[in-house]
């Protein structure tokens, strides 16, 4: 499930994106209201999570925009505003569901799939398919054609991402928080290192299959696609 993240505070917005990460959601995170709907206009997400207090755009202007441009996605509010004025006003604008500050992430992800359920997207199929390429979410298998392929749990995490954002240039940096998470070394080469060894795994049967999946956009970072020549 992907997820659009709106949480200006760093601190909190690291931690929740970790908990979701580790729930194997794909989350993309921004840190003010413009930012947010930036995102929001070019990308594709499940669910919404935004902050009341944002600089710049607010999350009540931010939620109305989004309303007014048409997305449907799901949006659950955070906010330290308890009062029920305050409630009111984000859901007349839009939102879904109410979730005060401070929370409990158990509560949180309840929230997330209930949200889920009643945008009627509650089934999700389990496999990822481009190509000959079949990537089983549940148990983790990888197989090109008949073949199955082992992969560490980094390597079948980071090919997850690269299928969910199929056809979607993801820079180092993205790749490196959403596989490796927030707090992740950003000056190592831990991203190069890990697509080599996927392309190692995966080249001999692509090319059987006459597949090549994921590509090099110089400059840019990396993406996956289904019948393309190899790099």
């Amino acid at each position: 499930m992907r997820v659009l993240l709106v949480e200006d505070d760093t601190r909190l917005s690291r931690v929740i994106a970790r908990v979701l990460q580790q729930e194997r959601y794909d989350v993309d995170v921004a840190f003010d209201g413009d930012d947010g709907l930036d995102k929001a206009l070019v990308g594709e997400y499940d669910v919404a999570i935004v902050d009341r207090m944002l600089p710049g755009m607010n999350g009540i202007d931010l939620v109305r925009a989004l309303r007014e441009e048409k997305i449907d996605t799901p949006i659950l509010m955070l906010t330290a505003l308890a009062d029920l004025p305050e409630r009111v006003q984000g859901l007349d604008a839009g939102a879904d569901d109410y979730l005060g500050k401070p929370f409990a992430f158990d509560e949180l992800l309840a929230r997330l799939r209930a949200l889920r359920r009643r945008s009627g997207k509650a089934i999700v199929d389990d496999t990822i398919e481009i190509g000959s390429l079949l990537i089983n979410l549940d148990s983790h298998e990888v197989r090109v054609g008949e073949t199955e392929i082992e992969l560490t749990p980094q390597e079948f995490r980071l090919l997850e991402v690269l299928a969910r954002n199929k056809g979607r240039i993801l820079s180092r940096d993205q790749l490196l928080e959403k596989v490796w998470g927030p707090d992740a070394d950003p000056t190592g080469n831990v991203v190069d290192l890990y697509i080599f060894y996927l392309r190692k795994k995966l080249k001999s049967e692509s090319s059987r299959a006459g597949d090549s999946w994921i590509q090099t956009v110089r400059g840019a970072g990396y993406v996956l696609r289904a019948g393309t020549s190899p790099n």
